[in-house]
């Protein structure tokens, strides 16, 4: 066992040290493990794995033991045994997850010195994540928190009503049941879970709580082609982001009938689980963090913000252990069939991976984030020429709503009126937002303005850059035609 233990490589739940000369760094994992996932602490054996032991065992035990009561605070008792490899002896110290947490180097004090695993590595928490370490022990959850300075009235009922309806009947006792609305001080107000899922101005309490989409050209993000941000409640969100993963994703050029399955060059099935686990599991706490999907030529890369829950690893999760950051979000997403059985989700995805015969998914912790990466089936070589056409062909086959066909009939209303507004002076997409009487740059009014573009009824005034802060829009001759109609 012991010998195996120095074979391994260091990781989430193990690191070597050689002695104890500098007490700080190995207080430092100690920390980090009693306020993560547990994990052992080799002494004796150097960072390449080779093993030196320790000289004097029971002087350094002693040793260890006062370092880490007179250094850590809550008062943290591992466990310190003796072990012999290769005729020396080495000590292991064997931290479980702490029900004290957030454990913290007492010379550092709580502000500075709480750490957490990541990776190979100690990561300083923080105040978000000490946050999110506190709440965790207590048994309470960020997304079922009230927030008292609202109203029933800050919910958008509609969208509820739409998700719900032929499935429960949406009044105040639901609202409870499902605890998008719960009690503060006798009062019923939305939960912060009710409100990422449903709110009407959700971005004016969570700024962060968007997905930003974006198709790059080659397999970095030195060249972007095309982008979107998507600012829908969280159970639409869902097919946004399919939308835009399927706009880029068309096979070759026969967009004769959308419905085939076999026109995807994607695993349409597995991302979707993916985007699905990506917004139930997000940190919402967090600020500076949307959720960013990335399509390259060879991989898509599904980021959300916040580190794995204490007490997992990436091979946990794997494995199908279950922990709900977010329950609230969680219980809405099942009620609505996004999710089939709880813990299924991730080992359902390697498992479609192996049937199918492709590359095999991977999962990191990095740098506060989770990242979901899927290795395409095919490289999908990607110019703008090549993007546009299939973009245009998609939009004609049917993928984009019958777009063009609605504008024809007059049925579109909301790309008729960006037509309109575009009839006297070109507009950026902020001025676009503000003539329709919209709060904000929507999801639906980016998407609007990519398929018109596709489309051919409007045109960036800056075409050679995409994304620049001075892009505004204009008509084409295609679209003052239809402004004639």
């Amino acid at each position: 066992m012991a010998t195996s233990l120095t074979q391994q490589a260091e990781g989430k739940t193990l690191e070597f040290k050689r002695d104890l000369s500098s007490p700080r760094p190995f207080l430092k994992t100690l920390v980090a493990f009693a306020n993560s996932a547990g994990g052992k602490l080799v002494i004796g054996v150097t960072d390449d794995r080779g093993v030196v032991g320790v000289e004097f065992p029971l002087d350094e035990e002693e040793r260890l033991a006062n370092f880490i009561a007179e250094g850590i605070s809550p008062r943290l008792v591992p466990n310190i045994e003796m072990v012999t490899v290769e005729g020396r002896t080495l000590l292991v110290v064997e931290v479980f997850l702490s029900g004290s947490r957030p454990h913290f180097v007492k010379s550092e004090g709580m502000e500075r010195g709480v750490y957490v695993r990541l990776g190979s590595t100690n990561r300083q928490a923080d105040p978000q994540l000490i946050a999110e370490l506190q709440r965790g022990v207590s048994g309470v959850s960020f997304d079922a928190l009230p927030m008292p300075d609202l109203a029933q009235d800050a919910l958008d009922l509609g969208a509820i009503n739409k998700d719900f309806k032929g499935r429960r009947k949406v009044d105040e006792q639901m609202l409870q049941s499902l605890r998008i609305l719960v009690k503060d001080q006798a009062r019923l107000v939305p939960s912060q879970g009710g409100i990422l899922l449903y709110g009407l101005e959700r971005r004016q309490y969570f700024d962060d709580a968007w997905i930003q989409c974006g198709r790059f050209i080659g397999n970095d993000k030195s060249d972007i082609f095309d982008h979107i941000d998507i600012h829908d409640p969280l159970p639409k969100a869902v097919d946004e982001i399919m939308l835009f993963l399927k706009k880029h994703a068309m096979r070759g050029s026969d967009f004769s009938d959308i419905r085939r399955k076999d026109i995807w060059s994607i695993p349409v099935k597995m991302l979707r689980e993916v985007v699905i686990n990506a917004l139930v599991h997000a940190d919402y706490s967090r600020r500076g963090t949307p959720t960013r999907v990335a399509f390259f030529d060879d991989r898509i890369e599904i980021e959300s913000p916040g580190l794995l829950l204490p007490g997992l690893t990436i091979e946990d999760i794997k494995q199908g252990v279950s922990q709900i950051r977010n329950p609230v979000i969680a219980r809405v997403f099942r009620e609505l069939d996004f999710i089939e059985q709880w813990g299924s989700g991730i080992p359902g995805i390697f498992h479609q991976a192996a049937i199918d015969n492709l590359p095999e998914p991977s999962i990191e912790e990095i740098a506060g984030r989770i990242r979901f990466t899927i290795p395409l089936p095919e490289i999908l070589p990607l110019t703008r020429a090549q993007s546009r056409a299939n973009s245009t062909s998609a939009s004609q086959s049917g993928l984009e709503s019958g777009l063009e066909s609605g504008l024809e009939s007059g049925l579109e209303s909301l790309a008729q009126r960006i037509i309109d507004c575009l009839g006297e002076s070109a507009l950026s997409k902020a001025q676009l937002a503000t003539e329709l009487g919209h709060g904000s740059i929507s999801s639906k009014l980016n998407l609007r303005v990519n398929q018109l573009l596709d489309l051919g009824f409007i045109e960036r005034t800056i075409p050679e850059k995409p994304n620049s802060r001075l892009q505004k829009y204009r008509l084409t001759d295609k679209g003052r035609k239809m402004i004639k109609k």
